[in-house]
C-alpha cells in the first residue's frame, strides 16, 4: 500500500512539473500563452492530490490546513488558466503579463507548499 501512495506522490510531482514546466517554456519563449500541457499538468495534480487527500494507508495523519490551502491555489490557477485559454481562443493574442506571471507564482507556491510546510 505504501508504494502505490508513493505512485501517487511521484504522479502528483510530475503533475506540478508539467504545469510549471509548460510555464516556464512559454516564460522563456516570452509567448506569455496558456498551454493544453499546462491543462493536463493541472488536472493530474488535482486528481493524484484528491487521492492523496485521503486516509490510505490507514494510520496516516493528514495536515488538512495544507490540503484545503493546496486545493485553493489549484482553484485559482485552474479558473486563470480557463480563463487564459478562452481569451485566446476569442482574441488570438497572449494573456495579460500579470494573470501570466500570477500563475507561474501560484504554481511555484503550491510546489513550495508541499516542500516547505
Amino acid at each position: 500500500m505504501e508504494l502505490l501512495r508513493n505512485v501517487v506522490v511521484l504522479l502528483h510531482i510530475v503533475g506540478f512539473a508539467i504545469t510549471f514546466g509548460g510555464w516556464a517554456a512559454e516564460a522563456l519563449a516570452q509567448r506569455f500563452r496558456t498551454t493544453r500541457a499546462m491543462d493536463y499538468g493541472l488536472l493530474l495534480s488535482l486528481l493524484t492530490g484528491l487521492a492523496l487527500a485521503a486516509p490510505w494507508p490507514a494510520g496516516i495523519e493528514l495536515n488538512y490546513p495544507k490540503i484545503g490551502i493546496k486545493l485553493v491555489i489549484l482553484i485559482v490557477l485552474g479558473g486563470l488558466l480557463g480563463m487564459g485559454s478562452a481569451r485566446q481562443k476569442r482574441t488570438g493574442e497572449p494573456i495579460p503579463r500579470a494573470m501570466f506571471w500570477t500563475i507561474g507564482v501560484l504554481s511555484f507556491a503550491a510546489a513550495a507548499i508541499a516542500v516547505v510546510w
